[in-house]
C-alpha cells in the first residue's frame, strides 16, 4: 500500500534557509572523477569488501547517483561514492550518474563529513579530518591545540605511532570540551615534551588521565617547565605495563582510575601536595 509524504510529525526548522547552488544530474565518465585525499578515506580492508559485493550483485536500482563537485580542468571531485564508482568500474562501466553541487572544497568536505557522519565504516579520524578540511570551527581549535603540543592525529588507526601521533580524537575532544585548551595542552606536552617523548603513548586513557589530574591542582598545571621538567622522570611506558600486566582486557574506566592515581602520587611527592594539602 502507497501512501504520500507528510512532515506533519516533524519540527519546522529554525535555522536560516541556505541550501546553495541547486544540483543537476548527469552521467559522467568514470576516467573524470577524482577523489580528494585531503578528507576523503581510503579505500581499506573493508571498503574493499563492500566494493566486491557491490560489484558481484551490480544493480542499477541500487545505484544511488555519485555526489561530486566540478574541479579545475573539466573534472570532477567525489563527495560521495567512491565505493560505488570503483564497483562499477570492475563492471566495465564508462560511466555513472552524478549528482553534480556547485562547492568549493570547504564545502565539499563539510558535506562529505554530513553525508558519512552516521555510516559506521567511516572513522571518528576521518570525519575529523573531513570537518577540519571544512574549516568546522570545534575541529580548527582542536587542531590548534595538537599544533601547540606537537601532536598529530593520524587518519587511520596504526600500531607504529610515531612522537605525538595518536588516533585517541574522541578523547582528545572530550578533554577539550571538558578541561579547556591550556589543560589539554599541558597534559599533551608532559607526553610528547618528556624524557624519550613517549612515542605511542598518546593514549585516551593517559590523556583523560593527565586532565584529570592537572584539572584537580591548578598549581601543578600552571608550572610550566618544573612541571615539564618532573613528567620527565615519570616513565609512562613501565607504568601502564605495571597497569596492564597479566591482565586479558582492562577497562578504560579502571585503566583511566589506576593511571590517575599514579601521577597524582608521583606529583604530590615530586612538587608535593598544593598548600599542604593531600591533592584530591
Amino acid at each position: 500500500m502507497f501512501k504520500p509524504l507528510s512532515t506533519n510529525r516533524f519540527v519546522t526548522p529554525q535555522s536560516e534557509f541556505l541550501p546553495g547552488p541547486a544540483p543537476f544530474l548527469e552521467w559522467i565518465e568514470t576516467e573524470k572523477l577524482l577523489v580528494d585525499a585531503s578528507y576523503q578515506r581510503e579505500i581499506g580492508r573493508r571498503g574493499a569488501i563492500n566494493v566486491n559485493q557491490i560489484a558481484e550483485n551490480f544493480d542499477w536500482s541500487k545505484f544511488a547517483p555519485v555526489i561530486v563537485a566540478p574541479v579545475e580542468g573539466g573534472q570532477f571531485a567525489i563527495v560521495d561514492g567512491q565505493h560505488r564508482t570503483t564497483a562499477a568500474m570492475l563492471r566495465g562501466q564508462k560511466t555513472v550518474p552524478c549528482q553534480v553541487v556547485q562547492a568549493d572544497r570547504a564545502r565539499q568536505a563539510a558535506a562529505y563529513a554530513a553525508v558519512n557522519g552516521n555510516i559506521t565504516k567511516t572513522t571518528a579520524q576521518q570525519l575529523y579530518h573531513a570537518r577540519l578540511a571544512a574549516k568546522d570551527p570545534a575541529s580548527l581549535a582542536l587542531a590548534e591545540v595538537c599544533a601547540a603540543a606537537e601532536v598529530e592525529i593520524v587518519r587511520k588507526i596504526q600500531s607504529n605511532l610515531k612522537r605525538g601521533q595518536t588516533s585517541a580524537v574522541g578523547a582528545l575532544t572530550r578533554c577539550f570540551n571538558l578541561y579547556g585548551r591550556d589543560t589539554l595542552i599541558t597534559a599533551l606536552q608532559c607526553i610528547t615534551q618528556t624524557a624519550d617523548v613517549n612515542p605511542g603513548f598518546v593514549k585516551a586513557t593517559i590523556v583523560e588521565a593527565l586532565c584529570e589530574v592537572l584539572n584537580g591542582v591548578p598549581e601543578w598545571r600552571d608550572a610550566g617547565e618544573l612541571l615539564l621538567r618532573t613528567m620527565d622522570k615519570f616513565r609512562f611506558a613501565d607504568v601502564w605495563g605495571e597497569i596492564t600486566d597479566g591482565r586479558d582486557k582492562i577497562f578504560p574506566g579502571t585503566a583511566n582510575k589506576v593511571m590517575a592515581d599514579k601521577i597524582r602520587k608521583f606529583l604530590s611527592r615530586k612538587l608535593g601536595a598544593p598548600n599542604g594539602r593531600a591533592a584530591a
